[in-house]
């Protein structure tokens, strides 16, 4: 096995590193429980609000030079309404929130602490911009009678706990994507986790 080595990019230099980003989300996102059907001009259109920030954020795993997995983030300031809205209206402010986009590994890398090591990376960048007292992100609720549910599917859950993160029911919103099979894009639900960072003034 290759050693996986990672790199952290920021703001506008994330940019030479988009098509990589949008390749991942594609390939591993087609499994469960995303089912993704993605297309490059959505992950366009999705990525842009990274390519906005100056404060985005790309942990990339290399294998000598090439990609094989990556690890986002972004202010939740920066974010779209669909992420934002859900804290604004629970009364919660999104500039002390940092939010997690995704962390997709292709398979052959993964059991090796490589994502671990995402959330590591990203909640060391948000405690290094001094203003955020939470990290965030949000995952798809799926039913369990779901017929493209594998039967041997552990569910990230306890990784999640794991890592000091703690499910949010009433933190939820919508998000529209193309599943496999659809003939249109459809809203599914997803239901925000949330952690406190450790040694950061709330006030």
């Amino acid at each position: 096995m290759s050693q996986v080595h990672l790199r952290r990019f920021t703001g506008s230099a994330i940019a030479p590193h988009l098509h990589d980003v949008a390749d991942l989300r594609i390939r591993v996102f087609r499994e469960w429980p995303y089912l993704y059907q993605g297309d490059m001009d959505y992950e366009q259109r999705y990525l842009e609000t990274y390519s906005r920030s100056p404060e985005s954020l790309f942990v990339l795993a290399f294998d000598g030079e090439r990609v094989v997995g990556a690890s986002t983030g972004v202010p939740m300031a920066d974010e779209t309404d669909e992420f934002k809205q859900p804290f604004i209206a629970r009364g919660d402010d999104p500039g002390r929130i940092f939010y997690f986009g995704e962390s997709v590994l292709l398979p052959t890398y993964r059991g090796q602490g490589v994502g671990v090591r995402f959330f590591q990376e990203r909640e060391g960048y948000a405690c290094e911009l001094g203003r955020f007292t939470h990290t965030a992100f949000c995952a798809v609720d799926r039913p369990s009678d779901h017929p493209r549910r594998p039967p041997d599917h552990v569910p990230l859950d306890d990784f999640w706990m794991r890592r000091g993160y703690v499910k949010q029911p009433s933190l939820t919103t919508l998000l529209t994507w193309l599943d496999l099979e659809e003939s249109r894009p459809t809203a599914k639900p997803m239901t925000f986790w949330l952690k406190r960072l450790d040694g950061v003034d709330a006030n």
